[in-house]
């Protein structure tokens, strides 16, 4: 039971009165000044909180505590995901949009591996100081602060944190792109002179642009931090906006292959200052007095910067993992690397939408509801892990089963330079990593609750074993399986794609279990996800059925009219059932 639902003790005395305050207060330390922000506050507001005590000299009930400790109303979860979802629905459409031009233009191929290369190697300086590792050092301290009531302290440190950040980011990006010719020859040795030679040239345009997209990650933290999602999830629509716009107008004054892919190059570096430009206004409006510094004097800044360490390592972690399919695809055969990235960008669609965003929502109210004690943690994460698997089971499916129709999305235009047999290979490849899908989106919950708890480190040490599992298992499969031949492609990048996911299943195995020994209650995975998996069944039927009775017709509309029946009609079943995702946050075991 929350600590502010428990009955206080029998009794009018001043020991009952004292012991109910210190029931009431259990798990919750008050600061000198949080207690001077709370005695700030109005009268009534005073009076209000004080029955935590009062309430308990007059009659036996229940113990209600100050407003600022109580966990966060559950009918803002879903309003919350909903709209970092409604976010990353633009951004993620205008991806694939992103992405169907590129098939056109590029498909797959030397150019097409080049670049796929040159975006992975800067974002290791996103992933070590971007979203994921700022988020969770920075909103679990900025929240608390907030909610003590210092806000001017609060505000110093996100100025401490954007100085830093400004620092260290364009350090990086310096030296990514002053040793451009070095960092091609380790990553991807296995590269042939020629998309080598592009990698080197795309470099020192890609290095500045990550270090935009860095520094906007902070404006995401402070947005998030005030319950203001929709702003920064929609706005990398502007890169992907920036993208396109240049490889068409590049495309229309007759550019072709290096050229055109180097104005592709320019305009993502555009994109990623309008991805900025557009934050700065909304998270201005949040902030009083913020001056950028370095963190001199600011206490705070030290928490987060603890916190950070062990969140660099974790993402240590992912940019390792980046690293070595670069490494190791660049030894297989030609457009190993360009399939990869297809299928990588169908396969993140869901996680984002879903994943990313019931987690991003979660973390600044899971810290919120740490001040109330592990039942209220408990209960979110449960309810957010439901959540997502009522998205991702069958996403998960629909990749396995319908590929070659997801990918029709990729064939706008068949006549580009992206045909069937390239669909039909990324579709392969798309299966082997949507195993795994289930097991990607749901460990980014638990580690939001991971790192609300204040425990970073665990995560950390979990994803690096996941690293371990997944390099050795594709090293083990992807040479035999590069003799395999899908649509005229080798197939060897399949095996990278399944150690992935061997790693995902094992990653979310021991999260679950750290997890579950420290929160009290159920399991985190109940009756409503078994329902699930079988509507889920139920609907891959109709779809087979839909497609064998569809006739043939351009890529786009028999994929249409595949999805859709399998897509309505797992609403259909789950909604018969009870279940849907505007009801799933108040579901029980």
């Amino acid at each position: 039971m929350p600590i502010w639902a428990r009955r206080s003790p029998r009794g009018s005395s001043a020991g009952s009165a004292r012991a109910a305050t210190r029931e009431c207060t259990r798990g919750w330390s008050f600061s000198k000044a949080s207690w001077t922000a709370w005695r700030g506050t109005s009268s009534v507001s005073r009076r209000r909180a004080s029955s935590c005590t009062s309430s308990s000299t007059a009659a036996p009930g229940p113990v209600r505590c100050p407003p600022a400790i109580r966990p966060t109303p559950d009918r803002t979860r879903p309003v919350a995901a909903r709209r970092v979802a409604a976010g990353i629905l633009v951004s993620r459409v205008l991806g694939l949009v992103r992405e169907s031009v590129f098939a056109h233009y590029f498909g797959n191929g030397a150019l097409a591996d080049a670049w796929r290369a040159g975006l992975r190697i800067p974002n290791v300086i996103q992933n070590l100081l971007g979203e994921g590792s700022l988020s969770a050092s920075f909103i679990p301290v900025y929240v608390r602060l907030l909610e003590e009531g210092r806000e001017r302290e609060a505000g110093r440190v996100a100025g401490a944190v954007l100085g830093l950040l400004c620092l260290v980011a364009g350090l990086l990006a310096a030296a990514g792109a002053w040793g451009a010719p070095f960092l091609a020859a380790i990553v991807a040795p296995g590269l042939a002179d020629d998309p080598r030679t592009v990698l080197v040239s795309l470099l020192p345009i890609l290095f500045p642009m990550v270090a935009l997209l860095v520094v906007s990650a902070w404006a995401l933290g402070i947005l998030n931090s005030h319950r203001r999602f929709f702003v920064s999830y929609v706005a990398p629509a502007l890169w992907n906006v920036a993208i396109i716009a240049a490889v068409l107008a590049g495309a229309a004054r007759g550019l072709m292959g290096l050229d055109l892919l180097l104005a592709m190059a320019w305009g993502a570096l555009g994109g990623g200052a309008l991805q900025l430009l557009f934050q700065l206004p909304f998270a201005a409006r949040h902030l009083r007095g913020v001056v950028p510094s370095f963190g001199r004097g600011v206490n705070a800044l030290r928490e987060v910067v603890r916190n950070f360490v062990p969140l660099v390592a974790a993402r240590g972690a992912v940019n390792l993992s980046a690293l070595l399919d670069v490494f190791l695809a660049s030894f297989l055969a030609e457009a190993a690397l360009s399939m990869m990235g297809y299928a990588q960008t169908l396969y993140l669609l869901p996680i984002s939408l879903f994943g990313m965003s019931i987690a991003a929502a979660e973390l600044p109210e899971l810290s919120r509801d740490r001040v109330a004690g592990l039942d209220a943690v408990g209960k979110r994460t449960r309810n957010a892990v439901t959540r997502v698997l009522f998205w991702l089971i069958p996403s998960a499916i629909g990749y396995v089963f319908f590929g070659d129709e997801v990918t029709a999305f990729l064939r706008v235009l068949p006549s580009g330079a992206f045909g069937a047999g390239d669909a039909a290979a990324v579709g392969m490849l798309l299966a082997a990593y949507a195993v795994g899908l289930p097991a990607s989106g749901t460990s980014r919950v638990i580690s939001s609750a991971f790192y609300a708890l204040g425990d970073p480190r665990t995560p950390a040490r979990i994803a690096y074993l996941r690293i371990t599992v997944s390099a050795l298992t594709g090293v083990a499969l992807m040479f035999p399986l590069d003799r395999w031949i899908v649509g005229g492609f080798a197939m060897g990048a399949a095996g990278l794609a399944l150690g992935s996911t061997a790693g995902a299943w094992l990653e979310l195995y021991l999260l679950g279990r750290r997890l579950g020994q420290r929160l009290p209650g159920p399991g985190l995975i109940g009756g409503p996800v078994r329902r699930c998996l079988a509507a889920a069944a139920v609907a891959t039927l109709a779809g087979f059925g839909a497609g064998a009775l569809a006739p043939a017709a351009h890529p786009l509309v028999s994929a249409a009219a595949v999805l859709l029946p399998f897509g309505f009609t797992y609403l259909a079943i789950t909604a018969a059932m009870g279940i849907s995702p505007v009801k799933l946050p108040r579901l029980r075991r």
